[in-house]
Formats: structure tokens, C-alpha cells, sequence
């Protein structure tokens, strides 16, 4: 369980980016996060593993308060808890293996993982990582080789790797198009439910975050807004989190909807992303 008591995080220019956040988040949840940009949904996602720090408060994990973790203690904690960026954060110039088993380097001594020397059955799960998110065959290929959303869905698979009870989602499918976010997003539920592991995704389209969710947090100026069973919101609930109507832009077309069904439906990608 992650337990945000009080939770405030200052920035050094002064920019207040979470104020007296409290939330309770069990194991297994699939929770999405939505709100303006700067809105603080970042800073509560990074303030988990302690990408950014919290200075006031407690944040509790596993009924222990992370912010009095010395070094090593945090290492131990950051393991089991798998981040998934925007941005992909894969080595380009590695194979899809071997940016999947840097998710097993916490169980690897340094001089194995210098050489590439992971242990059998690390290397196993990798390639089963790898083919639960659909991409088994391009093991081999250069990351650099792969398309957007198959980038996306590696850095899924090194999380699995890495044998987390957590997956923390930021923004992980802002840069990829309608129809590939559909597909990211069902393999990360479909993980979620399978293996109950809990999922905490920052999301901008509210449409997908009715689809994929089983909570919502709305945030608001660092502030949580809103906190509560997806079934319960409506349209008029995301006007208040955004502070204003709901534009198109925010929701996702039928069209987009359509042909996510058709690409989903056989698991391959169609993104140029």
C-alpha cells in the first residue's frame, strides 16, 4: 500500500507543485491520474520513487514512511516500483533484449551486467515480457529500429522484468497516436489485472481515462480535486478538475475509437510515432 499523509512538495523556485495531498492507494489498483498541464499529476506520480522529493509530510510504503529511507533503503523500495516515461528512456543503440533485462540489474551483479552476463532464467523472462506485450519477435532489433508504440511497449516489458509491484505510467502515451495509446493502455490493464499489479497512469484524454481506469484522481494546482470510482464521473465531475468546459480536444473522436478497435484486434502496430 502507498499512503500520501499531508504530502506537500516545493520546487527551489518556490512553485508549490503537490499542497497537503492525502490519498490511500492499495495493491492492484488501476488508477488514472488527469488535470491541466502543471496541474501536479507529474509531481505525484515522481514523488512515489522519489524522482522529485516531497518536503513536507509522510509518504508511506508498505507502512514504512519513504522520505526517512536512507540511500540504500530507497534502492530497495525504487525496485519494486517500475517507471514508464513519455519519452520511452530506452538505450537506442542496444537491442530490445537488452534494454529489457536492465530491468533485471537490481538482481545482477556489476560485473555480470557490464559483460551482458544475466542469468538464464532472467533472460527467459524477458522474452516472455517481451511476448505478453506483443513484440516477442523484435528481441533482436535495434531499439532505434522500432516504432513509437513498440518503444513504449518495451519499456513495459522492462518493468515486468524487473518484477515490480508497481507500475508508475507518466504521460505514456502522449507522443503515440489514438489507436497505438489504445493498445499501450490494454496491455497495461491487462498486466494489471493479470498479475495485480497496481497501475497509477497519468492520462490527458478523459475518454481513455473513463475506458482504462477503475479510479480517477483529478488534480488542480498541486491539489487532489477529486478522488473517486470511475463509474461515478461524469462530464460535469471533469469540469471541475480542468476548472473549465470540456473542449473535443479532450475527448477522443468515434473515428479514433473505430479504427483503435480494428488495430487492436490483431495486436500490431500501425503508429508512426
Amino acid at each position: 500500500m502507498i499512503e500520501f499523509k499531508d504530502v506537500s512538495l516545493t520546487y527551489p523556485n518556490g512553485h508549490q507543485g503537490l499542497k497537503n495531498v492525502n490519498l490511500k492507494i492499495e495493491q492492484g489498483e488501476m488508477i488514472v491520474v488527469v488535470g491541466l498541464s502543471g496541474a501536479g499529476k507529474s509531481t505525484l506520480i515522481r514523488s512515489i520513487n522519489q524522482l522529485v522529493k516531497p518536503t513536507s509530510g509522510e509518504l508511506m510504503v508498505d507502512g514504512k514512511n519513504s522520505l526517512a529511507f536512507n540511500e540504500r533503503d530507497l534502492r530497495k523500495m525504487r525496485t519494486d516500483i517500475g517507471m514508464i516515461f513519455q519519452s520511452y528512456n530506452l538505450v537506442r543503440r542496444m537491442s530490445v533484449l537488452r534494454n529489457v533485462l536492465s530491468g533485471a540489474l537490481g538482481r545482477t551483479s556489476t560485473a555480470r551486467s557490464i559483460f551482458g552476463l544475466f542469468k538464464h532464467e532472467d533472460k527467459q523472462l524477458a522474452l516472455r515480457s517481451l511476448d505478453r506485450v506483443g513484440i516477442a519477435e523484435k528481441a533482436y532489433s535495434r531499439a532505434d529500429q522500432l516504432s513509437g508504440g513498440q518503444q513504449q511497449r518495451v519499456s513495459i516489458a522492462r518493468a515486468l522484468t524487473q518484477k515490480t509491484k508497481v507500475f508508475l505510467a507518466d504521460e505514456p502515451v502522449a507522443s503515440l497516436d489514438p489507436p497505438t495509446s489504445h493498445i499501450v493502455m490494454k496491455d497495461l490493464r491487462k498486466i494489471n489485472r493479470e498479475d495485480n499489479i497496481t497501475m497509477i497512469v497519468n492520462l490527458h484524454f478523459i475518454d481513455m481515462a473513463m475506458e482504462y481506469a477503475d479510479r480517477i484522481i483529478g488534480m488542480r494546482n498541486g491539489e487532489v480535486v477529486f478522488d473517486g470510482p470511475a463509474s461515478e464521473v461524469t462530464e460535469k465531475t471533469f469540469e471541475d478538475i480542468y476548472g473549465r468546459p470540456i473542449k473535443e480536444d479532450d475527448k477522443m473522436s468515434e473515428q479514433d475509437e473505430e479504427t483503435t478497435e480494428n488495430e487492436t484486434a490483431s495486436h500490431k502496430e500501425g503508429d508512426s510515432a
